[in-house]
């Protein structure tokens, strides 16, 4: 029918028009008018482009909507409107951006109705200079003062985060209503301006202007969203008390207040609320009390509030995975996220995400890369928060060509710039050996915040290269960027790995001197550890004493550890005593002080110490290395008889000390702390993780190709000194990094310089 319409009008546009109002009409429909006006030559004819325009763009034609609006040699204001308008409707506000410039180009004057469809563009994307831009051109027309346009604009400024200019605005408005008054406060209570914003609810009152459930929403939310917590609960509680029935948007924006407080009392009232009026079938709802539940580590209330949701969907599947995660229930979280998935649940990026970074944050990191990899193959596309969850977990067993790899797949999707992404990769390549890597990523930033500074300084230290780190904190500092409790952390580590007395002395005082920073735990921990290395036992046990706060086990840890490198028996005995009654479950604290007996030849002692680990149901951690070969990872445990190629390792470790030993090399048993013989000695030395590690690495990599090792404990002076050995003999340089520092091996030397 319309065809023949068409067909009967070659004249009469306004038949055209009537076939396009039409309720019916389809992208089809348009497309055969579209031809007919071009072949009629009616392509400036304003209403019908107008209308052509209009259809295509409801319709999600933009090519076709674009071809209309290229063959109007004279388009004027409503032309453009109608595209900008539809633009803005549809969300694509880089689109009604380029229209808009578009028409300005062309010297068409916006009017009233143009202003607030560009207005909510430039608060969409945000892009606040183009709209600063766009008000001077409002201001130029004197459509500034017009009270839609005004209202827009005052709108923009505030999703822009830029209440001081709203607040400019709305000084101006002189109808002020209770969605502007809600609004402008709602945006100081975002920045957690908590006097300007309650200043202006007064004030709001004062004008005869009575909040609603927006206005004290808008603050519960804002102030939750600025770290304002106390702020949101006691807002929360005011409402409820001036009659205000608080609604589900209320409870979902206040409940993560009360969990970051962990006021699980004040939680339990607000479910009960939930319970009274009916909210429990609110899906916001339940996450947000899953969550709340989650960070005050009530596991069972948790558990609870899931089982009891009518209806699943994947806000609440996701919290609870991240709730299970966050209490050390990582196991658990792992299968309810392997349940979820066999039921079909369509998992989105944030489960995936949250998943990967449960792993990596409870050492679980190999399946933290195995769950990448699925959820790439699922087709799940992991953003830029994904990539620094799963690098800790590369850096975290120096898994260094999956690291490459997240590197490259973030190249690809163009989010390698973004300061997390960066900051991670900088500490991925540092934990994997590659500091020229971790210093080429910080060097390529465009941008850097305080944490990459942080990254890169801690990469250093764990490197031992303290004249880099020190020169890298001087260099923050002449950019403008002022040092943290982490940046000193960060300079007094390289310091303690490096004996540097005078420096970290220079460092630790200049915190609070220069910078107004007052020390922390690890800050004396450090310092504790620079002074007992160098054997400044007694100074560093004066300093613990002195400390504003009573010590850690971190501290003592850190003195008990130096105790047992200059067989200090009696500060031993101190250290121990004392991190007994903080870590009585730590069997490391044993073993040290076992160790600094046996190295003293008191087996009585000795035997005293393990008859109470064992009284307590306590062993000694298991020594363990990781290496990576052809893409694989590999881990071996001390004495390690059930890798496949454990027969090739012990002949080839056979093979090793006799060439030790042809050169002058032999095994160091001093390290062996048993009261076993010679011989013994010898054969538990060979069984160390990280020599196990590094001859799987010989056996399985071509000659003179560098091996990097992971070891959960700290290297043992025959392992330093023989993988110096194998480092020189076999031609290779190795990489081992164990629990304090890095060690780099070459032609028979240690980048520690032995002091380790």
């Amino acid at each position: 029918m319309m065809r023949q319409a068409l067909q009967l009008c070659d004249n009469f546009p306004h038949t055209i028009l009537q076939c396009l109002d039409s309720t019916t009409a389809c992208v089809c429909q348009a497309r055969q008018a579209h031809a007919h006006i071009l072949k009629a030559g009616l392509s400036n004819h304003a209403d019908l482009t107008t209308k052509l325009l209009s259809l295509y763009a409801n319709n999600h034609c933009f090519a076709e909507a674009n071809l209309v609006l290229d063959s109007v040699s004279e388009p004027n204001v409503f032309t453009f409107s109608t595209l900008i308008h539809s633009f803005s409707k549809l969300s694509r506000f880089g689109d009604a951006l380029r229209v808009f410039s578009r028409m300005i180009s062309h010297g068409i004057g916006p009017d009233a109705h143009v202003f607030p469809s560009v207005f909510k563009a430039c608060a969409g994307l945000p892009a606040v200079k183009a709209g600063q831009q766009v008000h001077g051109i409002a201001s130029v027309s004197g459509l500034a003062s017009d009270s839609f346009v005004r209202s827009s604009l005052f709108h923009m400024y505030v999703k822009s985060d830029r209440v001081r200019d709203a607040h400019k605005l709305f000084s101006k408005i002189t109808q002020r209503n209770v969605v502007l008054w809600s609004a402008l406060i709602s945006g100081y209570s975002r920045r957690g301006c908590i006097d300007e914003a309650k200043q202006l609810f007064n004030e709001m009152r004062d004008t005869g202007v009575e909040p609603n459930l927006i206005s004290w929403n808008g603050m519960i939310a804002g102030f939750n969203h600025s770290g304002s917590y106390t702020e949101a609960v006691f807002m929360f509680q005011k409402m409820h008390l001036e009659g205000f029935q608080p609604d589900g948007c209320s409870i979902s924006s206040v409940l993560p207040a009360v969990g970051d407080l962990e006021d699980s009392d004040m939680g339990i009232q607000i479910h009960a609320y939930v319970i009274k009026q009916g909210l429990g079938s609110d899906k916001c709802v339940g996450s947000a009390l899953i969550n709340m539940y989650g960070k005050c580590a009530c596991r069972l209330e948790m558990s609870q509030v899931f089982s009891e949701m009518e209806e699943m969907d994947i806000g609440v599947c996701n919290a609870l995975v991240t709730g299970l995660s966050r209490n050390g229930q990582v196991d658990d979280a792992l299968d309810l996220f392997r349940k979820l998935r066999a039921q079909g649940m369509e998992l989105n990026v944030v489960s995936w995400t949250s998943m990967i970074a449960s792993c990596s944050q409870n050492g679980k990191d190999m399946e933290a890369l195995e769950l990448f990899r699925e959820m790439q193959v699922v087709g799940v596309k992991p953003n830029s928060v994904t990539i620094p969850c799963l690098l800790p977990a590369c850096g975290n067993i120096a898994a260094l060509l999956h690291g490459k790899a997240s590197h490259c797949f973030s190249l690809r999707r163009g989010f390698s710039n973004d300061v997390y992404v960066g900051s991670a990769l900088i500490d991925m390549y540092a934990k994997c050996g590659k500091i020229q890597l971790s210093r080429l990523c910080f060097e390529k930033m465009p941008s850097r915040n305080l944490v990459c500074w942080n990254a890169i300084m801690g990469g250093y230290a764990m490197h031992g290269k303290a004249k880099e780190t020190m020169e890298v904190f001087d260099l923050m500092q002449r950019t403008g960027q002022k040092p943290n409790f982490i940046s000193f952390t960060c300079v007094l580590s390289a310091c303690s790995r490096n004996g540097l007395t005078k420096e970290g002395w220079y460092y630790f005082n200049s915190m609070s001197q220069e910078h107004g920073i007052e020390a922390r735990m690890e800050h004396y921990a450090c310092m504790v550890t620079l002074l007992s290395r160098v054997g400044k036992l007694e100074e560093a046990y004066s300093m613990i004493k002195n400390m504003p706060f009573e010590a850690d086990a971190c501290v003592w840890g850190a003195l008990l550890g130096s105790c047992g490198v200059h067989n200090n028996a009696t500060l031993g005995e101190v250290a121990a005593r004392k991190l007994f009654k903080l870590e009585p479950r730590n069997p490391g604290n044993y073993i040290l002080l076992s160790n600094i007996y046996a190295s003293k030849g008191k087996w009585i002692e000795v035997d005293k110490v393990r008859d109470t680990m064992r009284s307590m149901g306590l062993r000694k951690n298991p020594g363990c290395s990781w290496i990576e070969v052809k893409n694989k990872v590999h881990m071996l445990l001390a004495g390690d008889k059930l890798h496949p190629q454990m027969d090739q390792i012990i002949e080839k470790l056979d093979k090793l000390s006799m060439e030790m030993k042809k050169s002058g090399y032999f095994p160091n048993t001093n390290f062996v702390l048993q009261d076993v013989d010679e011989q013994d000695k010898e054969q538990i030395l060979c069984g160390h993780s990280e020599k196990l590690a590094i001859v799987l690495g010989l056996l399985n990599t071509s000659p003179g190709s560098p091996l990097r090792v992971i070891k959960n404990l700290r290297i043992c002076g025959d392992c330093h000194n023989v993988i110096k050995f194998i480092s020189s003999f076999e031609g290779r340089e190795i990489s081992v990094r164990d629990t304090n520092r890095f060690h780099h091996f070459k032609d028979g030397a240690c980048s520690c310089g032995d002091y380790w």
